[in-house]
């Protein structure tokens, strides 16, 4: 007869441990070496912090098939090992939940066959000469009427400390269009080819939703917005593929990202859009190492739409999540974002609403009405607003108390907003890195808004569970660098803006765990080290709650583990 032990027996209180399961006859009463007793990998002498309330702290615990199944002191779990247990002796280092990316875009294909204009991962200033030199190269290699393109440009990360122009990307090529990408994914900077191909000048108006930028004297600048950049897709070629070329190089750009994801600690990461048949074939190469919460739009959404598809059809590995983010306005790194007061020294300008109130209360009606979930890109309180307007308006139509709807960015807010988000049970996504990375944008805002910006400690202490969104690739998504800006609000340059948002450590563990798994319906499978759950963890060189806060985000990670295997190791 199997021998039933509590939970209290089995995971017991750091100190108490697992005694009942240190003896061979224990063990024997609980059945013939039962799976759970007989661990596939041991994890000792550690410091680990499980984001679990019940059990908030341990020392060691032993993985079976994929998940934890005891937690206690090193002796007792080093007292379940059998022969073909595998041990990690973590010599005191310390152990965290696997990192959770609640909004990533994913984009393996630019890092691997695209021109980077910037860094993706790291602070680092660039010259407006480099920039041309490196796409002056690729002009060389391109056939005529071809873009010419670049990525990651950060306009707060150029040495000559102004803005690029269309006299620059001229440079380039005055035969070629030539396009620059704004890593907010918001604006880009084009030559003067590519506006005469677009039949852009001076006098066009400015479209719904978007800008073509003017200097001072009316000329365009070449720095277009939003909605305006639409135009400069129906002119031009860009370089083709056969089908399978381009398969394969989905293919290889998800398998590079993946590895850069477990080198930062990340476990689980929601991807927006993207190749899905490559995805799966990643996956069935072996080469897929994340969880991923797969966030559908055009065809794929559709496809849900009319299949009868919802939120959550998939395994542990590939699921489908929330719709991809449903775009209502413009950028905070790009400063064109919809906020309530004009920008300082804008002559007026709030930014730009992207759509109708009229055309958002449609497709939240539709994708809800359907059993997905809703998600919105919203970075300012007007668009905040709308978008709340909206899922409102579709869970009036269709109550669900546990929709949990998400608003991704989230990132200007008001004590109101505030009010309906946890009325509706609303999840942000705030951006996690930017508070490091980005201080040399908040200028444009001010101390004022940006007390009330990227406002964890506000939405946390009106027991909203406010999840952690790099952005990638406007962010980047290093979870260290993200907790660092959490924890301190103090840039890569010292400054320090909304200090009054700061939240702990340990708050932010979960921003980044287990508040996670919550916006993707998983916190029964993931999101903190507890016993049942998936074995997904991290080994840090150095403790996040010991270290001076300002160097969080340089702490080494040693291991990625995912399902119990290990997936990163330094």
């Amino acid at each position: 007869m199997t021998r039933t032990l509590s939970r209290r027996q089995v995971v017991g209180m750091a100190g108490a441990g697992l005694a009942l399961l240190g003896s061979r006859a224990a063990r024997a009463a609980a059945g013939t070496l039962a799976d759970w007793a007989t661990p596939d990998l041991v994890v000792l002498n550690a410091r680990i912090y499980t984001v679990d309330s019940q059990l908030p702290k341990s020392e060691a615990f032993a993985v079976k098939d994929g998940r934890f199944v005891a937690l206690g002191t090193t002796h007792d779990i080093k007292s379940l090992a059998g022969k073909s247990t595998q041990t990690i002796d973590a010599q005191q280092m310390t152990i965290v939940p696997g990192f959770i990316d609640s909004h990533n875009h994913a984009p393996g294909n630019e890092l691997l066959y695209e021109v980077l204009v910037g860094n993706p991962y790291e602070v680092e200033f660039v010259t407006i000469g480099s920039i041309v030199d490196k796409l002056r190269v690729k002009a060389q290699k391109t056939p005529a009427e071809t873009w010419v393109e670049g990525y990651f440009f950060d306009d707060t990360k150029v040495t000559d400390k102004r803005a690029l122009t269309r006299s620059d990307l001229d440079q380039v090529s005055r035969q070629l269009p030539v396009m620059v990408q704004h890593r907010g994914g918001h604006t880009a900077f084009y030559n003067s080819k590519a506006l005469q191909m677009a039949r852009i000048t001076k006098d066009t108006p400015n479209p719904a939703g978007g800008t073509f930028d003017r200097d001072a004297s009316g000329e365009l600048t070449g720095r277009v917005t939003d909605r305006a950049r639409d135009v400069f897709q129906r002119v031009g070629k860009h370089m083709s593929y056969t089908g399978e070329e381009a398969m394969r190089r989905d293919r290889d750009g998800l398998a590079f990202i993946s590895k850069q994801f477990v080198r930062y600690g990340l476990t689980s990461v929601c991807h927006e859009a993207g190749n899905l048949q490559a995805l799966q074939e990643v996956r069935a190469r072996g080469a897929l190492l994340h969880r991923v919460s797969y966030e559908a739009e055009g065809p794929e959404l559709e496809a849900m739409l009319s299949g009868g598809m919802s939120t959550g059809l998939g395994d542990e590995w590939i699921r489908l999540g929330a719709t991809c983010e449903h775009t209502a306005d413009g950028s905070f790194s790009e400063r064109t974002m919809a906020i309530s007061v004009p920008y300082p020294g804008s002559n007026g300008y709030q930014g730009n609403v992207t759509e109708s109130q009229e055309d958002l209360n449609k497709w939240c009606e539709r994708v809800h009405g359907a059993g997905i979930q809703m998600n919105c890109h919203a970075n300012g309180d007007v668009a905040i607003d709308h978008v709340l307007t909206a899922y409102e308006r579709a869970l009036r139509l269709k109550p669900n108390a546990d929709s949990r709807p998400k608003i991704t960015h989230c990132t200007l807010i008001t004590d109101d907003l505030v009010r309906r988000i946890k009325a509706i049970g609303a999840v942000p996504a705030l951006f996690t890195s930017y508070a490091y990375y980005n201080p040399d944008k908040f200028h444009f805002y001010g101390e004022e808004l940006m007390k009330r910006c990227m406002a964890y400690r506000t939405l946390l202490d009106a027991g909203v569970p406010a999840a952690a969104g790099s952005d990638f690739d406007p962010g980047p998504f290093s979870p260290l660098m993200g907790i660092q800006g959490m924890v301190t609000r103090t840039g890569w340059n010292g400054e320090v803006w909304g200090a009054n948002q700061r939240i702990t450590v340990d708050e932010a563990l979960r921003v980044n765990t287990l508040n996670g798994a919550y916006a993707t319906r998983e916190e029964s499978i993931k999101g903190s080290i507890t016993r049942g759950k998936l074995a997904d963890f991290v080994i840090l060189a150095e403790d996040p709650h010991a270290i001076e806060p300002a160097k969080i985000k340089d702490i080494k990670i040693v291991r990625t583990v995912v399902g119990g295997q290990t997936r990163f190791l330094a």
